[in-house]
């Protein structure tokens, strides 16, 4: 398979909320906007592509149309303290998981979006002990 795009769509009943997440705080562009689907894009050197999706759309088969459940995206950033300053410091968004550094090799913090997905914003960092003959190269 030759793939042309890869991106998640999450299926979503806070359409809006969470576009105005996703371009307010993370720094995505609309490309498309209806009222049931939003597609987003966010540029740079390396260009990163997400969707939102009503849930209840008949675009989905019935029995899979419900809200997202048990979805992380891991944002890693240059500077996790920044962002951990910007976001939930001065921005109030909720830390669900409060900034740590991590033994396997990550600096980070978590917060939600709108729909309940997981944002993990993360800074690699050298891994500790065992850790770092688990990577493999």
């Amino acid at each position: 398979m030759l793939l042309t795009s890869f991106y998640p769509v999450i299926c979503t009943p806070e359409i809006a909320a969470s576009k105005d997440f996703y371009t307010s705080l993370l720094g995505f562009d609309v490309t498309f906007e209806a009222d049931w689907y939003v597609s987003l894009k966010r540029t740079g050197p390396l260009p990163y592509e997400l969707a939102l999706l009503d849930h209840t759309h008949p675009t989905l088969p019935a029995a899979y149309r419900r809200p997202v459940a048990g979805l992380l995206l891991n944002f890693e950033v240059e500077d996790v303290d920044a962002e951990w300053e910007r976001l939930v410091v001065r921005g109030g968004l909720p830390a669900e998981l409060e900034i740590r550094t991590e033994d396997f090799g990550q600096r980070h913090f978590i917060v939600a979006d709108p729909s309940g997905v997981l944002i993990d914003v993360i800074t690699p960092t050298e891994p500790v002990g065992g850790f770092a003959a688990q990577y493999v190269s």
